[in-house]
This record gives C-alpha cells, structure tokens and sequence, in this order.
C-alpha cells in the first residue's frame, strides 16, 4: 500500500511517516525545502519536493499516481499570518484534494482543526486559521470520488503517546499527543469503514484499534 502525505515534515506527519514504514507500508512525504529530504529517508519515507503553494493540480496529480490513500497534514504553523492561513491551510489543501481526484487516489485522510467552521467569527489570524480549515473541510466533503475522513484533533501535545484516546464527531475540547494524532491516522488509513465521517479526537479512556472501531459501526 502507497500512501502519500502532504506537509511531509511537519511534526504529524513525521510520526505518521515513521510509524506506516514500520508497519511495511510504501510511504512518501512531499516537502517543500530539499535539506528536509534525509530526515524522511531516516524515517524509511520517499521525500517528494514539491511547493503546493505554487504547484498546479496537474504536478500533485504526477506524485500522487499510483497511491493507495493521500493524507493532508500540512499547516502553516502557528507564527505564520493570514496569508499563508489562505495558502496553505485552505488553498493547499483544496488543490490536494482535487489532485487525489484527478489521480484516482479514492482513500483521503485530512488532518484539520477542532473547531474548525467556514462560519467562525473573529478577526484575528486564530479566526482566519480556523475559517480556513473549515473551508477546506467543507470542500473536501463536496468530493464524491473521495472516500474521506477528516479529523479534527484537540490542543496538540508533544508528550509520549499513550494510546489510548477519545474519537468521536463530538468530544469537545481536551489535549491530545501528536503520538496518538499520528497512531489514529494510521488505524484510520488501514480502516476505510470510517470514510465520510468528520470525527474529534482528545486522550481518553479507549485504546486506539477499538476507538476507530466503534466510530466506524455507529
């Protein structure tokens, strides 16, 4: 199985990286600096340099080809404005999608933001990002040739994984590790049973296989 990530050095997608090629999967992360590209061989993934910022559908859909599922965890990262908010977290992620399309990559994966809402309020960047996100969301579920699954993590920490998490279309707020962040994203990528559904995540009480599981039959 080939899987193929957006924003592939980002701190999400490195364990995300790191954790599918253990498991003997073919994996490939698209950058957009070359001097990220070692860190991903270490981690046994396939560095795709490529800017989607200024990338066309057309050049997504080339490195896309041929891939099981596409998994968009890029972001703009916190010190950035509204700009790259628009860039990266809106327009980036509706060309990746559309590439999917136009690639036939059916299994998308998206990594957005618990509140997230084309509809929020607020002009400050926070409320930008997370209009952005929403946006993006929304657009992504407008795709039919898609088989999708948005999740919408909590305050993201970088304490050790524990493996045990809150999966729900509505848990509320809470933290969660980018650890158990990237161990979902891999149960979801290996379950397509949850495709179609937007789904929270915090920690919580329930080890991830059973977590996916249960919000996948309800």
């Amino acid at each position: 199985m080939r899987i193929v990530i957006a924003g592939g050095h980002g701190q999400i997608a490195l364990r995300l990286e790191r954790l599918l090629a253990a498991r003997g999967y073919e994996v490939a992360g698209i950058i957009r600096k070359p001097e990220q590209a070692d860190e991903l061989r270490k981690l046994g993934a396939e560095p795709v340099v490529l800017d989607l910022e200024s990338a066309s559908v057309e050049e997504v859909a080339e490195r896309l080809r041929g891939a099981d599922a596409a998994v968009f965890a890029a972001g703009s990262g916190p010190g950035s404005g509204v700009a790259r908010k628009e860039a990266v977290d809106k327009a980036s992620a509706v060309l990746f999608a559309d590439a999917a399309v136009r690639a036939g990559v059916r299994r998308f994966v998206v990594v957005s933001s618990m509140g997230a809402d084309p509809a929020h309020e607020g002009d400050e960047v926070f409320d930008v990002y997370q209009r952005a996100k929403g946006e993006a969301d929304a657009y992504v579920r407008g795709l039919d040739a898609l088989a999708w699954t948005i999740l919408r993590p909590g305050s993201l920490t970088d304490g050790a994984g524990t493996g045990l998490v809150r999966l729900e279309a509505r848990t509320g707020p809470g933290p969660i590790s980018r650890d158990d962040v990237a161990a979902v994203l891999a149960e979801l990528l290996k379950d397509s049973s949850t495709a179609g559904l937007t789904l929270e995540l915090i920690s919580g009480p329930s080890p991830i296989p059973a977590a996916v599981k249960s919000v996948a039959g309800e």
